[in-house]
């Protein structure tokens, strides 16, 4: 083994990778060691999904620069069937399986056993029987995949896996919806793996587990490579993890802002929300939290933490089934069944993907702004045309929404403005609580600014606001106080002045005790 651990399987140089206005990667650089398991570790949006792309073909050769050299052997994949060919195998966190297939069809899948263009189903079955046996799942091959939990399912894609001849496995967040018997037998696995001499790239934000399974650790903080870690010797802590991942200091990005916080307008007790596809699962656990007056409240978790889930199903159950827990407002227990419910009730939520929940593209600012209020513009039941133009080109001057006038398409415009326009949707509903879930992903520095001023300005109108963020720098410089969300369960709060990246990390990352 020791022999095989200095033997470089994969290296990857230069690799630079740019979308429409994002450089995703700058010269990043990744040695990989025969027959190790390598983690790649880093906080949302560092880049670690895009580099595995690169590296499986999902970003196919020429839609990147630099070198990815694999088994001695540049590798110039066009697509995935190329890098699968190479024995270069990824598992993405949403798992490509077809729920109503068999265990059995769904590892073969694209490489079905045939003979003279028939599928041969006994072969079929026992092979497959064969590859679980290797992952450890005892079921019949011939049971629908919809029919097992979501940890065999995992193992399922592994066997899915052995089955192209796997010489490089990657995992993106293997564990993220696994529960605690099914990480840790997941985690055997990948050992056991090792020891067969397949060499496994895990992407994963629990650090206790990649401290557990990882020979090394690749740190990459907003698409550059900080450091490799040789995790030989446990000397590597997660604070040491930590430390690389959220590096970086704090600028004069935010506009400054004295709060004033007032009585408390929503408290949240013990809210328990369960997967709508994964009966069982709880994807929110027994939360608790509460947002004052005046107040900027952050929400800060990884992915799969249950953020954006526990924001959606109190709006108004928009999200989960049998949900349980109490609603309180401004002190008193209200019951909030539906959306309308939650905006009469005063809240608001500005959805993370603005562009898919948040908007109808197609249409214009007026007609978008006034979407969730037009109860308030409606005369005997007609909407008042006349009013929701006024009340649309108030918005478009008070937010500084950079657009000749509320008859442009929202879809054309950039993607700050697109958020000036969601927010203003919300305002004209008038609410006590406002729910700002990613309010300034994908969007620039600048536009950054200003969401961040009007955050400030609507806080000073005495309205309680929630910011859910996957950036750090972002809660610790706009946020009054800060819940910290891992697995479901809220693993602490921390005001303000005792907030740093590295303890909102610590608590992040807790997990189940």
């Amino acid at each position: 083994m020791a022999d095989q651990m200095t033997d470089q399987i994969l290296r990857m140089s230069g690799i630079t990778k740019t979308f429409p206005g994002v450089r995703a990667l700058q010269d990043v650089t990744l040695s990989v060691r025969r027959g190790e398991i390598h983690a790649i570790c880093g906080e949302n949006g560092a880049g670690k999904s895009t580099l595995m792309k690169v590296l499986s073909g999902v970003h196919p050769h020429g839609d990147y620069e630099g070198e990815v050299v694999f088994d001695g052997a540049r590798c110039e994949f066009g697509g995935i069937r190329d890098s699968e060919r190479a024995g270069i195998v990824i598992i993405h966190q949403e798992l490509a399986l077809s729920p109503q297939l068999s265990i059995a069809e769904n590892i073969f899948l694209g490489n079905e056993r045939s003979r003279h263009g028939i599928i041969d189903w006994n072969r079929t079955n026992h092979e497959a029987a064969e590859l679980m046996r290797r992952v450890g799942l005892r079921e019949n091959p011939v049971t629908p995949v919809a029919d097992i939990g979501v940890g065999k399912q995992q193992l399922v894609e592994i066997a899915k896996a052995l089955s192209k001849r796997v010489r490089l496995l990657i995992l993106d967040e293997p564990t993220a919806a696994l529960n605690d018997e099914d990480s840790a037998h997941l985690l055997d696995l990948l050992r056991g793996l090792r020891e067969e001499g397949i060499t496994c790239v895990i992407i994963s934000h629990k650090l206790n587990e990649v401290t557990a399974v990882a020979d090394s650790v690749t740190v990459i903080r907003d698409g550059r490579t900080i450091e490799t870690l040789d995790m030989a010797g446990g000397h590597v802590t997660e604070d040491r993890i930590i430390a690389g991942m959220v590096g970086r200091a704090l600028d004069n990005r935010f506009p400054p802002h004295e709060p004033s916080i007032g009585e408390e307008a929503l408290r949240i007790e013990d809210w328990t929300v369960h997967s709508p596809t994964q009966p069982g699962r709880k994807v929110v656990d027994g939360a608790s939290l509460t947002l004052r007056r005046g107040e900027i409240v952050g929400l800060a978790g990884l992915m799969g933490a249950g953020r954006t889930e526990l924001a959606m199903s109190v709006f108004g159950r928009a999200y989960g089934t049998d949900i349980s827990g109490r609603i309180f407002k401004d002190g008193r227990p209200v019951r909030i069944r539906t959306v309308q419910d939650a905006i009469e009730h005063g809240l608001a939520y500005a959805t993370e993907d603005r562009k898919r929940y948040g908007l109808n593209l197609i249409d214009d600012i007026r007609r978008n702004v006034s979407a969730a209020g037009l109860a308030g513009l409606a005369r005997r039941g007609w909407v008042d045309e006349r009013e929701e133009y006024r009340v649309a080109e108030e918005y478009r001057r008070s937010m500084n929404i950079k657009a000749p006038g509320v008859s442009s398409v929202v879809g054309k415009l950039s993607g700050g403005n697109q958020q000036k326009v969601v927010l203003s949707k919300w305002i004209l509903t008038e609410p006590d609580v406002l729910i700002l879930d990613e309010p300034t992903r994908g969007i620039d520095v600048g536009a950054k600014y200003e969401i961040y001023t009007i955050i400030n300005r609507l806080a000073d109108q005495g309205r309680a606001i929630l910011v859910i963020s996957s950036e750090l720098p972002e809660l610790l410089g706009l946020c009054d106080r800060i819940y910290t969300l891992c697995e479901g369960r809220v693993t602490g709060e921390v005001p303000r002045r005792e907030a740093t990246q590295e303890r909102l990390m610590h608590l992040m990352t807790k997990g189940q005790e």
